[in-house]
């Protein structure tokens, strides 16, 4: 029977660290890497996994990495700072894990609440995502932002939870689109895109639609609305700010 390390990268997570890995307090094995932080998560973590160590950030998939390789156990779980797995993705996980899985990896939805719900439309619904993972055949891409596993073999789905707790509140969510947009404008451009009048233009408004319309946000009321909102804006600043780093040539504007 396979045995599970859950692993978890950090920095500055103190709120939310100590539900995180009481979540997964049932797997084999808990990791903590963390970057840096200058609140109480190290401490914190401490009092619940089995080993926390702190390395330098590298980025996000080869931070996942290297908390990946200092695993006991080859089945690993990566669980951010501000997920919690729920009871009947556990349940899920065990009952798999009870003999040797028939995949090499699994992904399986995630669930975010919001202004005191939980979004089960938008493009944030539902989300899967690739976590479980047997790592002799899995390892994360080097991807600046939205980085994934990349699997050698079948990959599996489980129906359980992954519960998100991504946004403290509004003003959380749109410092967080600013950070990540830069990344993947910056990600667009080492691919080669650019930018062009007609994405500015009609980008936006087809994501507000997708979102609002085509993917149910309407169902969830105000919340739903301004999601659909905010993930349209998400598109416009990504889009103007890889067409502003087309004009620098591609350096970091200041």
């Amino acid at each position: 029977m396979p045995r599970l390390s859950v692993v978890v990268i950090t920095r500055n997570e103190a709120a939310n660290i100590r539900a995180a890995l009481e979540s997964v307090r049932w797997a084999d094995e808990l990791v903590v890497v963390d970057s840096g932080s200058t609140d109480e998560t190290v401490r914190i973590a401490r009092e619940i996994a089995d080993r926390v160590t702190a390395h330098e950030w590298e980025g996000y998939g080869a931070q996942k990495n290297h908390a990946t390789g200092l695993a006991a156990h080859d089945w690993i779980l990566s669980l951010d700072a501000d997920e919690r797995v729920s009871p009947s993705l556990a349940r899920e996980i065990g009952s798999l894990l009870d003999a040797e899985p028939a995949a090499r990896a699994y992904r399986f939805p995630r669930v975010t609440r919001y202004l005191g719900r939980w979004i089960r439309s938008t493009d944030w619904y539902p989300d899967l995502q690739l976590r479980l993972y047997d790592r002799r055949a899995a390892r994360w891409n080097d991807r600046l932002v939205h980085e994934r596993v990349v699997v050698d073999g079948p990959v599996g789905r489980l129906q359980g939870e992954l519960e998100h707790h991504a946004y403290r509140d509004v003003s959380h969510h749109v410092r967080t689109i600013e950070h990540y947009t830069t990344l993947a404008a910056r990600q667009m451009y080492r691919e080669g895109r650019r930018a062009r009048w007609i994405d500015l233009a009609t980008r936006p408004p087809a994501a507000f639609l997708r979102n609002y319309v085509l993917r149910g946000g309407m169902r969830d009321g105000a919340p739903g609305l301004i999601v659909s909102l905010l993930n349209a804006g998400y598109v416009l600043l990504k889009f103007v700010k890889l067409w502003e780093r087309q004009r620098s040539g591609g350096a970091d504007r200041r």
